[in-house]
Order: structure tokens, then C-alpha cells, then sequence
């Protein structure tokens, strides 16, 4: 009876466990790794290897989604769409899209070399590709090698960290903020300053880094205390030299700034006109750069805002339609100019001018020379 009872209940168990393992669900595949966490030292010591290995995992990853995503659309019979399927979910899935750490050191030495990759965010987006193009131009290398090994090797040349480490000061929280900046014209012209909405714009734009991106990079951090140290990214000195000449590329959406050398001195991705009010053509001079700029609007000779149909003056600051900067053309209305939205550049139409990042626009101000620095438009 004992022996009875114990291969009872073996049999009991064994019947228990076949029932478990037929109703447990599959495990979910695992995910593709990821880059590493956003720190001070995972900026300051990415390197192009690890990067090249997430990248190209991911390409092969996408490769097999949609080579199988392709087999279930093409599957003839209930079976091998089913099993297509199956296939299909247990491939490792992407890692959450955000920052990589690789990018915002490659975005910052770009920016450092005056080949502006925008606003930094860590993102492979096509401001930074035309970054990468751009510094490849000014150093004499092929065009068409993208971000390769000897590109990583020359941005890295001078062995400098990408960050550096920035203390909140009173200043900097007192500033003339306005937090409610709303987006009707005629509601700005009243106002007698368009400054940034705090202090993290603020910084934001000092350090040419996405807000996100700062926070990101400064978990946990009060923004709103002073004597606070964050890690910011090192975007190094301001480009040195005279402007000779500007070429406003608008089928590639960049501006290209050379001295009396020829050589180039900056390059920055641009927003350039729109199909309703398309920038100018040809050449062109510069009058002069004016900081912080007040903006006339008037609808009859550039366009229409909301239902504004009467001309207005809006005040200066950094968050007006023209930003902090305006670079002003020989052909009347027209300039190169800062924005209010830095993140947008290149991504959204212009009113017919040439709207560059706002330190981008106060870079370029600097090395103008009034009456003398050409600008040419070209396709």
C-alpha cells in the first residue's frame, strides 16, 4: 500500500507539472542591448567600437523584422502564416529609443569643431549626419564615409572630454524669465520682453543641449536651486576669424560660412524659406548683426500670422520669431536669424529667411563683417 500510495502520488505530480508547463506561456524573448546608461563617464568614454556594435546589431535586428514581417504578408496558407508569426515574436525586441551616450560626445565635439550638429540631443537624426558630412568637408576627408574610424579618430584628436561640470549661480535662477509666452503676435507685442521660461531653457541654450537631454544627464537634479553642479556638455571656444563669404545651401538645408581663404570657418544646419514664401536668390550682402532685435511684423509685405492684419512691433528676446539674433540682408526683409525653437531647425519651413539655432545665429554675428561679407544663395 505504501508503494501504492508514493506511485500515486508521483503519478499526481507528474500529472500536476505536465498541466503547468501546457498552460505557461512562452517566455518573451529577451531585448537587444540597449546603450549604456546616461552618466558623466558613459559621455566622456564612449567609443566608436561599442557604438558600431549596438548599431550594427540593431540594422541586422531590423533586418530579420522586416524580412519576416514581409514572410507573414506573403503567407498562402493559415499554417505558414501562423508559423511566420511565431517566428516573428520571438525575435529580441529594440531597445528603448533614447539618448546614446556615444552620440551626445560625438554631437559635442562636432559642435566644438564649428561643424553644428544643431541642437544636441543623442540621436542619429539628419542634423547630425549633415554634422558628420560637414566636419569631413572641413578637414579634407571623402564626403561619402560617414561616421567611420578615421572620422572618430580626428574628432577625438585632442583627447578632451565632452563634459564638463557647471554650478548653478543665483543669476542664473533670476533671470528675466517669462513663463507664459503665448503664440498670437499681437499678444507678444504686448509684452516688453520674450525671454526663456526658466532657467533650464536658459542653460539649455548656453550649452546648445535639448532640455530633456539636460535632465536626463542630471537625474534628480532641482534645477530651481542654486549651487547646484550639474554636467553639462563642453561645447569649447567660439569660432575665430572674418567672414568673407556665405553660401545658403537650401536643397540640403545648411549654411556654410568661409574667410578670406577660403576656408570654411563654420557650417550649421538651416531652415530655409517655405513654398509660400520661398528665400531669396542670388547674391547678396550683409548690413549688419543686430543682438536681441526687436521684430516688426507686417503682413503685407511678408505674411499672415493667426487673424493679425495689422503691423506690429514685438519686443526683443531670445524666444521672439527671430530669436536672439538677426543678420541683416542687402535685399530688404530679409536676414539670417535665431529661433525660438532650436530643436526644429531644419525640420520646419521659415518665412523666407535663413533661421539658424540661436548660437548658431550669435556665432555667425561675431565674424560677419557689415558691407563686406557676401551671402549667395544656392541649390
Amino acid at each position: 500500500m505504501v508503494h501504492m500510495k508514493i506511485l500515486i502520488h508521483g503519478l499526481a505530480a507528474a500529472l500536476i507539472g505536465w498541466s503547468v508547463a501546457a498552460h505557461a506561456q512562452p517566455a518573451p524573448p529577451p531585448a537587444l542591448p540597449g546603450p549604456p546608461a546616461l552618466t558623466e563617464q558613459s559621455i566622456d568614454t564612449a567609443d566608436f567600437d561599442g557604438w558600431r556594435s549596438r548599431a550594427d546589431a540593431g540594422a541586422k535586428a531590423d533586418a530579420d523584422r522586416n524580412a519576416l514581417e514581409d514572410g507573414v504578408a506573403k503567407a498562402k496558407t493559415k499554417k505558414a502564416k501562423k508559423a511566420a508569426r511565431e517566428k516573428l515574436a520571438s525575435l529580441p525586441k529594440p531597445p528603448n529609443a533614447g539618448p546614446d551616450p556615444f552620440l551626445i560626445r560625438a554631437q559635442i565635439l562636432l559642435d566644438r569643431a564649428h561643424a553644428s550638429p544643431g541642437v544636441i540631443d543623442g540621436r542619429d537624426g539628419d542634423n547630425f549626419k549633415k554634422a558628420v558630412k560637414a566636419f569631413r568637408e572641413m578637414r579634407g576627408m571623402p564626403l561619402d564615409g560617414g561616421l567611420d574610424p578615421a572620422l572618430w579618430s580626428a574628432l577625438t584628436g585632442d583627447q578632451g572630454r565632452a563634459t564638463k561640470s557647471y554650478v548653478i549661480y543665483s543669476e542664473d535662477l533670476n533671470g528675466r524669465y517669462v513663463d507664459d509666452l503665448p503664440k498670437d503676435y499681437a499678444k507678444l507685442a504686448k509684452l516688453k520682453w520674450l525671454g526663456f521660461r526658466d532657467a533650464v531653457e536658459m542653460l539649455g541654450e548656453r550649452f546648445h543641449v535639448d532640455e530633456p537631454l539636460l535632465r536626463a544627464m542630471n537625474p534628480g537634479v532641482d534645477f530651481k536651486k542654486a549651487g547646484v553642479a550639474i554636467i553639462v556638455p563642453d561645447t569649447g571656444a567660439f569660432p575665430e576669424g572674418k567672414v568673407e563669404r556665405i553660401t545658403v545651401d537650401k536643397r540640403l538645408g545648411e549654411l556654410r560660412a568661409y574667410d578670406a581663404t577660403d576656408k570654411i570657418v563654420m557650417i550649421a544646419p538651416a531652415t530655409i524659406g517655405s513654398p509660400d514664401t520661398p528665400s531669396p536668390e542670388g547674391k547678396m550682402t550683409v548690413n549688419g548683426a543686430f543682438p536681441d532685435p526687436v521684430y516688426v511684423y507686417n503682413p503685407k509685405l511678408n505674411f499672415q500670422q493667426g487673424k493679425n492684419k495689422q503691423k506690429l512691433t514685438l519686443p526683443p528676446g531670445p524666444n521672439g520669431p527671430v530669436g536672439a539674433m538677426w543678420i541683416d540682408l542687402s535685399k530688404p526683409t530679409y536676414g539670417i536669424h535665431g529661433t525660438p525653437e532650436p530643436s526644429q531647425i531644419s525640420k520646419t519651413a521659415s518665412h523666407g529667411c535663413v533661421r539658424l539655432t540661436n548660437w548658431d545665429a550669435a556665432d555667425l554675428g561675431r565674424l560677419v563683417d557689415p558691407k563686406k561679407t557676401t551671402v549667395e544663395f544656392t541649390e
